[in-house]
C-alpha cells in the first residue's frame, strides 16, 4: 500500500515537473542572426550548394524559431525557407522586389503569425531604392510584427549595415532608431538584429545603446554570454576572429535567458563566413 502511495505521488511531482518545463518551453523564445554569406561562385571550397544543408542544420539544431539573415539573395532564402519548412519576409535591396541581397527574417509559422511587415532603405529617402551618405551599396532594414502562440506580440527589425561608410553606418543607426518609434506606436517589445559592421566602441553602435531603453542582449543575459570575441570569420579556421560585429539589442520587457556566438562546424569548415549569434528570450 506504501509502495502504491509512493508511486502515485512521484507520478504526480513528474507530473508538475513535466507542465512546467513544457511551460517553461513554450514561454521562451529562440532568436537568431545570421550573415549567410551571399552565393558567391568565387567561394571555391565554401560554395552556397555545400553550405546550404550545414546553415539550415544548424538552425534546426538550436530549435531557432526566428532568424535574421543577411546577405542571402532570393534564391537563398527560398531554399532555407523550404529545407525548413518556415515562411519569410523580405526584399532585394536593389529594387525592393527580388533583385539584389535581402534582409531577409524567417520564421516558423507553427509558432509566429505574421501581423504587419515592411522595408525601408538606410538612406535619406528610406522608402525607395537608394544609396545613403557614403555608404558603397544600398543597404536595407526589414521588419515584422509577429504574435506568438502565448499571445505576445512584439517587433523583430533586421539591418545590415554598410561595410565602408561609416557616415552611413551612424545615420543608419539614427534612422533605425526614429523608424522604429514611428512603426511601433503601441510601445510593443522590440528585437533589432543584423550585421552591422561595427564593434561596440563604434559610435553606430553607441547610438543605439544610448538610445532610451535599449540594450546589447549579450550584456544583459542572465547566463554569461557565450561564445568566442569576434563573429566575422572569413571561413578562416585558422584563427578565432576578433570584434563582434553581429548583434542582437533589444528594447522592452523582454528578459534575456542567455546569449551565444556559436562557432558550429563542419570538416574544419564553417557554415558562413559569419557566426550566427542566438538569444534565448522571454516577454
Amino acid at each position: 500500500m506504501n509502495l502504491l502511495k509512493n508511486l502515485k505521488f512521484t507520478s504526480i511531482v513528474f507530473s508538475i515537473i513535466l507542465s512546467f518545463e513544457t511551460s517553461y518551453a513554450q514561454q521562451s523564445h529562440r532568436i537568431a542572426t545570421f550573415n549567410i554569406r551571399f552565393d558567391n561562385p568565387g567561394d571555391e571550397g565554401n560554395l552556397w550548394k555545400d553550405r546550404a544543408p550545414h546553415v539550415s542544420s544548424l538552425i534546426q539544431f538550436h530549435q531557432v524559431g526566428l532568424l535574421g539573415t543577411q546577405e542571402g539573395l532570393q534564391h537563398q532564402i527560398q531554399e532555407l525557407s523550404t529545407a525548413l519548412d518556415f515562411e519569410y519576409l523580405g526584399v532585394g535591396r536593389d529594387n525592393g522586389a527580388e533583385k539584389g541581397e535581402f534582409t531577409a527574417i524567417i520564421f516558423d509559422p507553427k509558432k509566429y503569425n505574421l501581423l504587419d511587415q515592411g522595408t525601408f532603405w538606410l538612406s535619406p529617402t528610406p522608402e525607395k531604392p537608394s544609396k545613403g551618405w557614403d555608404a558603397a551599396l544600398n543597404r536595407i532594414c526589414s521588419w515584422g510584427k509577429f504574435k506568438s502562440q502565448e499571445d505576445q506580440t512584439f517587433y523583430v527589425f533586421n539591418s545590415h549595415y554598410d561595410h565602408i561608410g561609416q557616415q552611413a553606418r551612424e545615420e543608419s543607426s539614427k534612422l533605425i532608431i526614429k523608424k522604429i518609434e514611428e512603426i511601433n506606436t503601441e510601445e510593443l517589445p522590440v528585437i533589432l538584429l543584423g550585421d552591422f559592421n561595427v564593434t561596440p566602441d563604434n559610435p553606430a553602435y553607441t547610438i543605439i545603446t544610448d538610445s532610451e531603453d535599449w540594450q546589447d542582449a549579450r550584456l544583459i543575459s542572465e547566463i554569461p554570454a557565450y561564445g568566442p570575441g569576434g563573429t566575422f570569420t572569413g571561413f578562416d579556421w585558422e584563427k578565432m576572429p576578433r570584434g563582434i560585429i553581429d548583434h542582437i539589442f533589444i528594447k522592452g520587457d523582454i528578459q534575456v535567458i542567455r546569449h551565444g556566438i556559436l562557432t558550429d562546424n563542419y570538416g574544419k569548415k564553417y557554415p558562413s563566413d559569419h557566426f550566427p549569434v542566438l538569444v534565448e528570450i522571454e516577454f
